[in-house]
């Protein structure tokens, strides 16, 4: 009995040698991949810390044209305002103009029978003309031709 004993306790050792031996060799793949883990982590830092780096300067970039946007904008809203005043101003000399043309218009429509004088009275004026120099004209002995208006 003592033999089976020991050939028990000789079988569970070598079991347990063989048991290491695999364990030992799994620990040892299993350290490998952890160090291509490791390395690839290392990897990602490096590029990680580059894009956040080339972030960082793209976001200085982003504020900074984003400040000379609203320079720009604050510096023409003065423009916008002083074509708002030349509308303006533009719109009140039309009006002018208007009330003008209207008034000119009123006050034709109302002397409308002066003028008509006016005109008959500088027609008769000019028949009157001619007539004198051609009495004139005749009592020096010279022939005028008399317009006629």
């Amino acid at each position: 009995m003592i033999i089976i004993l020991y050939c028990s306790v000789a079988l569970i050792a070598i079991a347990f040698t063989i048991l290491v031996v695999y364990v030992a060799r799994t620990l040892k793949s299993l350290h490998i991949t952890l160090d291509s883990v490791s390395k690839t982590l290392v990897g990602l830092e490096r590029q990680l810390d580059g894009v956040t780096k080339e972030t960082t300067i793209l976001l200085h970039k982003t504020n900074e044209l984003a400040e000379d946007i609203q320079q720009k904008s604050e510096s023409l809203n003065g423009v916008v305002d002083a074509v708002k005043g030349i509308g303006t101003s533009v719109r009140g000399f039309n009006d002018s103009i208007q009330n003008i043309n209207q008034n000119v218009e009123q006050k034709l429509v109302h002397n409308q029978d002066k003028i008509a004088q006016v005109l008959q009275y500088s027609k008769m004026f000019f028949n009157i003309r001619d007539q004198w120099k051609a009495r004139r004209a005749a009592e020096n002995g010279i022939k005028v031709k008399v317009k006629a208006h």
